[in-house]
C-alpha cells in the first residue's frame, strides 16, 4: 500500500515539478530486501531547492493530492494515515558517503525514481546508528536492517 502511494506521489513529482525522486528509509529497504519491514511511513529524498526555495510548489502538489502538513520542520505530510516526510538528497554525501550520480535509477508503474543499492542502505543505517536521537530511540531497530543487509549481501555473494 505504501509503495504504491509512493509510486502515485513519484509520478506527479515527474509530472509536475521534473523531480525525480529518491525512495528512501524502510520502505526503500524493503524494495531491496524482497521482504516487508512494515515500514512506519514513506520517506523521500528530493533536491534541497524543493525544501527550500521551491517548498511552496511542494506544498501545492502534496496539498491538491489531499495532504496536509502535519510537521513542517520535517517535511511530513499526511493523507488518510500515511505519512510522506521529504528531505534532502543532497544530504546522502555528507551523512553517509553515498555519490549521487551512482545510485540507480528506476521505473515502476510510470513513475521514475531512484533507489539506493544494499551497500548504500548499509552506509546510511551504519550513520543513523551513530546519531543521538537514533542511537538511544531506534538503535535496536537500526541493528536489526544492519544484520538483514548483511545477511542479504551474503546470501547474494554465494
Amino acid at each position: 500500500m505504501k509503495y504504491s502511494v509512493f509510486l502515485h506521489i513519484a509520478g506527479k513529482l515527474n509530472q509536475r515539478l521534473q523531480i525525480t525522486p529518491l525512495l528512501f528509509g524502510s520502505l526503500g529497504l524493503e524494495r531491496r530486501l524482497k521482504m516487508s519491514l512494515n515500514a512506519d511511513d514513506v520517506d523521500v529524498l528530493i533536491p534541497k531547492r524543493f525544501i527550500q526555495d521551491d517548498w511552496g510548489a511542494l506544498v501545492k502538489l502534496m496539498e491538491e493530492e489531499g495532504y496536509v502538513i502535519v510537521n513542517s520542520e520535517e517535511h511530513e505530510f499526511e493523507c488518510d494515515g500515511i505519512h510522506i516526510a521529504f528531505a534532502s538528497i543532497e544530504n546522502l554525501k555528507p551523512f553517509a558517503d553515498i555519490e549521487i550520480s551512482n545510485i540507480s535509477l528506476l521505473s515502476d508503474s510510470g513513475a521514475a525514481f531512484y533507489l539506493l543499492e544494499l551497500s548504500d542502505y548499509l552506509k546510511v543505517y551504519t550513520a543513523s546508528s551513530k546519531d543521538g536521537y537514533r542511537k538511544n530511540v531506534k538503535n535496536k531497530q537500526d541493528q536489526k536492517k544492519i544484520d538483514l543487509i548483511n545477511n542479504k549481501m551474503r546470501e547474494e555473494k554465494v
